[in-house]
């Protein structure tokens, strides 16, 4: 049975939500596997919005099992938030259907004011989010974090509070110049959400590889961009965990044999939030345009993201990266009535032409887009469903990305709804 994972080709915001959403429609488990409240996925359902960061997009579906892995670190707050919301808009969310790693770790107040402090005096800014996703992932990294499983044991989660607290309060007073935490305050605070999230703690690695066992369908969910993974992305602009297909593996705990798909979500154009490089990004009325049309506001910040044209060359690094088997692409329909369209080919540096994503940040940054001219469209294509409908100008455009990419585009998205999407075949098939 197909297990898939599904993961963003760009510098994230690509509308994996909306991807997630649609093919749970046949999955029997949907996995979160890396990153943190950092992200949002957007969804629109029978016309209301939806919008979640930790719990993953297949928590629409009534009978559908949604697990979050170890590779995410949890603010247990805005997770207890996020299932107060969602009950409250009628969504059931219960441990029946939604489970956490008690292996992933904990974001922690010190991480949250070590976050915004470093943001504050550097000269440089990075972008984060300041939601303490980064320094999580140091002290995990460091072996000196707190996971999940831990909450509820007083004895251990006193005893590496006593430990790390110290440090972090000297760094946070004497290098951020930061109000210390106290350990009494978050002894207690934390030691509460643990009980709230106790029923949903499981091994997720046990409960994963026993459904694969049963033949059930697994949808792995990741979260961010590959150009913002920390090892492939545009460093140091990028977020502190792998969005690469294969941190699915380690983030959920299977192995590679697992996965039989990986669907890379690309926009029809190219969108960054936050600072660093962007070859093909457009300081003009078409970047703009773009930028409205397209509504490019961050789900989870609210801020406003950079917009330009398609970049073949960082959507073909994605897919090679990841072993991409097809593609979904999305907001196609925002590009109608543009008379022409560039798609970026390669790029020139200096008097060379590069047709590889390059690693260094200075060369990036000096790269110029080398474009090709497509003919645009006019027509509205927000509500077709058939691709033999789409304007032959639109199918060439399409067909061209996919030349490009080397890889089968099989989703096309005309708008944020469900129903305003083009399958041209299920990566689960018809089962």
């Amino acid at each position: 049975m197909p297990n898939i994972i599904v993961i963003g080709t760009q510098w994230g915001d690509e509308g994996k939500g909306k991807v997630v959403d649609l093919l749970a429609d046949k999955a029997r488990l949907v996995v979160r596997f890396q990153g943190g409240n950092n992200a949002g996925h957007t969804m629109v359902v029978q016309g209301e919005l939806f919008i979640s960061h930790l719990i993953p997009s297949g928590i629409l579906y009534p009978d559908k099992m949604c697990l979050i892995g170890n590779g995410v670190v949890l603010d247990p707050k805005v997770l207890i938030d996020e299932i107060t919301h969602l009950r409250g808009r009628n969504i059931s969310v219960t441990p029946d259907n939604l489970l956490i790693s008690k292996n992933a770790h904990v974001i922690m107040p010190y991480h949250k004011q070590i976050d915004s402090g470093r943001e504050r005096v550097k000269g440089k800014k990075l972008g984060t989010t300041c939601r303490g996703i980064g320094p999580c992932y140091e002290d995990k990294v460091a072996r000196t974090g707190i996971r999940v499983c831990e909450l509820i044991d007083p004895e251990v989660f006193e005893e590496k509070l006593s430990l790390i607290l110290p440090e972090k309060n000297f760094y946070l007073k004497e290098f951020l110049k930061c109000e210390a935490v106290d350990g009494a305050s978050i002894l207690k605070e934390y030691s509460a959400y643990g009980e709230i999230l106790r029923p949903y703690m499981a091994d997720i690695s046990v409960v994963l590889n026993q459904a694969i066992k049963a033949g059930h369908h697994v949808l792995f969910e990741g979260a961010q961009g590959t150009l913002l993974d920390i090892d492939h992305g545009t460093y140091p602009y990028v977020t502190s965990s792998n969005t690469v297909a294969g941190s699915a593996c380690c983030g959920a705990g299977i192995g590679p044999t697992q996965i039989d798909a990986v669907v890379g979500v690309v926009k029809a154009y190219t969108t960054r939030v936050g600072s660093g490089p962007f070859p093909t990004e457009l300081h003009d009325e078409i970047g703009d345009r773009l930028q409205e049309k397209g509504a490019e506001f961050g789900a989870t910040t609210g801020r406003r993201r950079r917009c330009g044209w398609f970049d073949a060359v960082l959507v073909r690094n994605a897919a090679r990266i990841s072993s991409i088997t097809s593609l979904a692409l999305t907001k196609l329909d925002i590009l109608g009535g543009l008379k022409t369209l560039k798609i970026c080919t390669a790029y020139r540096y200096g008097g060379d032409r590069l047709t590889e994503f390059p690693s260094e940040l200075k060369v990036l940054e000096a790269c110029e887009p080398i474009y090709e001219e497509l003919p645009g469209w006019s027509d509205d294509i927000s509500g077709i469903q058939d691709e033999n409908d789409l304007p032959e100008n639109t199918r060439a455009y399409v067909r061209r990305i996919e030349e490009l990419i080397e890889t089968p585009v099989q989703i096309i998205s005309v708008g944020p709804a469900r129903k305003q999407t083009i399958v041209f075949q299920n990566p689960f098939g018809n089962s």
